[in-house]
Order: C-alpha cells, then sequence, then structure tokens
C-alpha cells in the first residue's frame, strides 16, 4: 500500500505542468508587506497581553517622587 501511494505520488509530480505564473514587483513587495505586517502584529499582540500587565503590576509598587518628599515633610 505504502508502495502504491508512492509511485503514485511520483507519477502525479512528473506529468505536471508548470503553472507559468510572473510575480511582477508590486505583488511580490506586496506580498512581503503582508507577512512583514503579519508578524508584526503578531509580536505586538504578545508584548500587549503578556510586557503591559507585567510593567503596570511592578509599576504600583513604586513610591513616587510627590510621595517621598510628602513623608519627609
Amino acid at each position: 500500500m505504502r508502495l502504491t501511494l508512492g509511485l503514485f505520488t511520483a507519477a502525479l509530480a512528473l506529468i505536471t505542468t508548470p503553472a507559468l505564473a510572473y510575480v511582477d514587483p508590486g505583488l511580490g513587495l506586496g506580498a512581503i508587506g503582508v507577512v512583514v505586517g503579519l508578524i508584526l502584529s503578531i509580536v505586538l499582540a504578545i508584548f500587549a497581553f503578556v510586557w503591559m500587565p507585567i510593567k503596570r503590576a511592578l509599576g504600583r509598587n513604586k513610591v513616587t517622587e510627590e510621595e517621598a518628599t510628602a513623608d519627609e515633610g
């Protein structure tokens, strides 16, 4: 069964014809822009959901300068 499937796949790969498609520079740069934008949006989402709450939680423990001067005087 496995040999038959392998031979069938090889036969299909040999009888295919090329697509003869052309990707001009505008379409190529647009595709690259979409991929880069998608990756950057995923990175930004991770940053927003992970780092910002941690930063906010760590910032609550700091004493501001106004509180420090009010305690001294």
